[in-house]
């Protein structure tokens, strides 16, 4: 794999800095942009050339915080990966963002490998979710009102293939490697998951895993 390109919006200065220099320090990775809010990063990302791989995005910033910044980047730069990283630890936080669409949310407590381990998920696996993002989640599910999921009507939206394929994308196998399984081509494993992201109006793949999460079609236990 070639190097990894990453960016970082973040307003606190120390906290920018010390993460460029921790990011820099993995091998096969580092910092080719950084911004102290949403807009400089998407003005930065305007004359970007190439682009990076994953933004490592503060979610409380000036000008455009975290939230306004990942509609936008999603609008303007769908392949480019987000990992939110923040001190809020509300479940409420965690799950509204990962519905936005990011790949990954972190605490900014967490230890530097694990920042390693993100970064590098979402660019061969499009997610990365810890534990403290799943017992959030876990956490909303129970308090939230229960509503109606599509999987009310699964067998008839969903085909037992897609199904299938949805639970060994949250395996994090890759379009090969699941191709491979199935003993089918890589493209009709990828019009398989072009199926599953329109009927489940996830934006990328970090929304099919929650999704199987949400309606019960994978333990989360299985994704640690």
């Amino acid at each position: 794999m070639s190097s990894i390109r990453v960016a970082i919006a973040d307003d606190q200065v120390l906290f920018r800095k010390g993460m460029i220099a921790i990011v820099d320090a993995f091998e096969g990775m580092n910092i080719v942009l950084e911004a102290d809010n949403g807009r400089a990063l998407l003005d930065a990302l305007a004359v970007a050339d190439p682009l990076p791989d994953v933004v490592l995005l503060d979610l409380s910033m000036p000008e455009l915080n975290g939230v306004e910044t990942t509609k936008l980047i999603h609008s303007d730069y769908p392949a480019l990966k987000i990992i939110i990283l923040s001190v809020y630890g509300e479940d409420r936080f965690v799950t509204h963002l990962m519905d936005l669409g990011v790949n990954a949310y972190l605490f900014k407590n967490v230890e530097p490998l694990e920042v390693e381990r993100a970064i590098k998920a979402v660019v061969e696996s499009d997610f990365y979710f810890n534990e403290a993002f799943l017992t959030a989640l876990k956490n909303r599910m129970l308090v939230k009102k229960p509503r109606r999921l599509l999987t009310d009507d699964l067998p008839a939206t969903l085909t037992a293939r897609e199904i299938e394929v949805l639970n060994l994308i949250c395996k994090q196998l890759t379009a090969p490697e699941i191709a491979d399984r199935l003993c089918v081509s890589i493209r009709t494993v990828d019009g398989h998951r072009a199926n599953l992201l329109e009927k489940t109006n996830a934006r990328n793949t970090a929304g099919l895993v929650l999704f199987a999460i949400k309606n019960r079609l994978i333990d989360p236990a299985d994704l640690l």
